[in-house]
């Protein structure tokens, strides 16, 4: 099972198929930022996106919208508040900052956010 260091030290993509986003390791979801959404509500009730843990992967799905290529454009990220499956959930130092590139050919590239980068709280 990867983890969220072993992908970023290692360049390891995600994958994206229409409103379907695939994270290379296992995760909770916490918030996430399209354009000016916040998304915080992750329920299957939700109407703008859900996520499963499965086994060494994560996947999201964007209810929201139908395509996360045409959604996104090259310029923009999705952004995401991330905790590694294991990590202590209520330990702010386990909050990761994330955003996500969608590619062409259904790669998505996964990046850590510094400090400096602008984050909707």
């Amino acid at each position: 099972m990867r983890t969220l260091d072993h992908v970023l030290k290692n360049s390891v993509i995600g994958l994206h198929y229409g409103n379907r986003v695939i994270l290379p390791f296992e995760c909770e979801l916490l918030k996430i930022v399209v354009d000016s959404s916040i998304i915080t509500d992750f329920s299957s009730m939700s109407e703008d996106a859900e996520y499963v843990i499965n086994d060494g992967f994560t996947e999201i799905y964007f209810h929201s919208f139908e395509s996360l290529e045409e959604k996104v454009t090259q310029y923009e990220n999705i952004k995401l508040v991330i905790v590694e499956k294991g990590k202590d959930l209520f330990d702010f130092e386990n909050h990761r900052k994330i955003c996500l590139s969608v590619k062409e050919n259904h790669k998505l590239q996964i990046k850590e956010i510094d400090d400096e980068t602008l984050f909707v709280e």
